[in-house]
């Protein structure tokens, strides 16, 4: 059974649609990315499925109850939205005792997911001594109080430096290991590709893909990028290839050909024969990113 799914999901702020008739799908157990641009419409279909925001039309399910029922299913699922609030004057474990209070939970829980996230040892500082990454990974501890079967993030890399990303990065696939599923909303598509299975992909509030990521990458044409010796030759190496029928651009001092890797040695060839040497000659794979705009492109272009 999906973790979660939604069947035309839809809410409309008097004529726009913020979220446009979606079907979602989400399987258990792993980290399934939510993709798009800041606006697409992630955090409106977060919100509809924690019950926060009531849908204009369509319907869901969350760990096999309904969205018209949100009490049936939140007390497993954890969820941090967009950046956490904690009490700047307490520590991370005292705002965590705050929550179990609030939340009926168990206390002996606090040790765990501080120890999960990696702050046991930060525990007892004040919560503004912390750095907005240790803030982040509190949310998360937080989220996971409830010992939940689902956890629910919105953007929880935002505003992160590298060393923070990584850090969350390593957390969330921690998490999957110990068999919650996530899903993770973010518009930083190189780390959905860095810590995603399955890739849920939203643009202008419509599902333009849904599957695993290596089944969108691989839709996507590869390339070379070829690099002449002298930088001179670059417009000679992107005709000859355009001649043998193969989409050709400059890349810096490299040419970049739209083609399978397979025809890497038929171009080396082609390059000599033309009296041009090549000194790098390397097939590369699309990016999440390129296939992104390649997806959401090729929409923009049949609604033209």
């Amino acid at each position: 059974m999906p973790a979660l799914e939604t069947a035309g999901l839809s809410k409309r702020y008097g004529e726009r649609f913020a979220v446009d008739h979606v079907d979602i799908s989400l399987p258990a157990g792993v980290v399934s990315g939510f993709v798009g641009p800041n606006g697409a419409g992630k955090t409106t279909t977060i919100l509809m499925l924690l019950g926060l925001v009531r849908p204009t039309d369509g319907t869901g399910q969350v760990l096999g109850h309904p969205i018209t029922d949100p009490a049936a299913y939140l007390p497993r699922v954890g969820a941090l939205i967009e950046a956490p609030l904690f009490y700047p004057t307490l520590s991370g474990r005292r705002n965590l005792e705050v929550l179990t209070r609030l939340g009926r939970l168990d206390r002996a829980r606090i040790a765990q997911v501080l120890e999960q996230v990696e702050l046991a040892d930060r525990a007892n500082d004040l919560v503004r001594s912390y750095s907005l990454g240790m803030k982040q990974r509190l949310g998360i501890a937080a989220a996971l109080l409830p010992e939940p079967d689902l956890v629910i993030l919105d953007e929880p890399t935002n505003g992160l430096d590298p060393a923070g990303i990584r850090e969350i990065r390593e957390l969330l696939k921690g998490l999957t290991e110990r068999g919650i599923t996530v899903f993770v909303s973010s518009h930083l598509l190189a780390e959905i590709e860095a810590i995603c299975q399955h890739l849920v992909m939203i643009d202008k509030g419509k599902i333009v893909f849904q599957g695993g990521i290596e089944n969108l990458l691989a839709a996507q044409q590869s390339a070379l990028i070829a690099t002449p010796e002298h930088a001179k030759d670059v417009p000679a190496l992107i005709a000859l290839c355009e001649q043998a029928g193969k989409e050709a651009s400059a890349d810096g001092e490299s040419v970049r050909v739209q083609s399978a890797a397979d025809w890497a040695a038929e171009l080396n060839r082609a390059a000599m024969a033309a009296g041009i040497t090549l000194m790098g000659l390397q097939a590369t794979r699309a990016s999440l990113e390129e296939a992104f705009f390649s997806v959401t492109g090729a929409l923009d272009a049949r609604s033209l």
